[in-house]
């Protein structure tokens, strides 16, 4: 574990500083704050900083978004951890624990898509002409948006 001197470990950074420390662009930083993921202090000069724990921060959110957890889920599950420190191997555990069921979810959406998908276009319906026995009259239209056969009212696989 590598110590640093208090002083600057106690700096905040800049956008910038946070942005090529991360990886992600200064437009992601500040989508991730506009969105209630992250929070920045501004300085007498109306300049956002950031502490060091939002390093971490964006490290989860980045590796959420890449196995698919919304960003709905992602800025819930960081609003429930406790403010003003990194996120630790315990808040982890529970936060991969809590998206282990959204990803099964998605797991077992996706793989009835894909038994599904030779046999038509997923019944959302976009073609009513070309799909008039799952689907006459486009009466799953009432029913609202997207893959009405796939999925039920609650949003779940069916």
């Amino acid at each position: 574990m590598s110590t640093c001197d208090p002083a600057e470990c106690s700096r905040q950074l800049t956008v910038g500083e946070v942005a090529r420390r991360s990886g992600v662009a200064v437009s992601a930083i500040h989508f991730y704050e506009e969105k209630g993921l992250i929070g920045s202090q501004r300085n007498a000069g109306n300049q956002r900083r950031y502490t060091r724990d939002v390093l971490r921060r964006v490290a989860v959110i980045k590796v959420a978004q890449r196995v698919g957890i919304s960003l709905a889920s992602i800025q819930q599950a960081l609003a429930e951890l406790p403010a003003g420190r990194a996120p630790n191997a315990a808040d982890w555990a529970k936060l991969s624990r809590r998206w282990q069921t959204e990803l099964d979810e998605k797991i077992a959406t996706l793989s009835k898509l894909r038994d599904q998908l030779g046999d038509c276009i997923g019944c959302g319906c976009l073609s009513v002409e070309n799909c008039r026995l799952r689907n006459p009259y486009d009466e799953l239209g009432a029913h609202g948006p997207g893959a009405r056969l796939l999925i039920n009212d609650n949003g779940e696989a069916a």
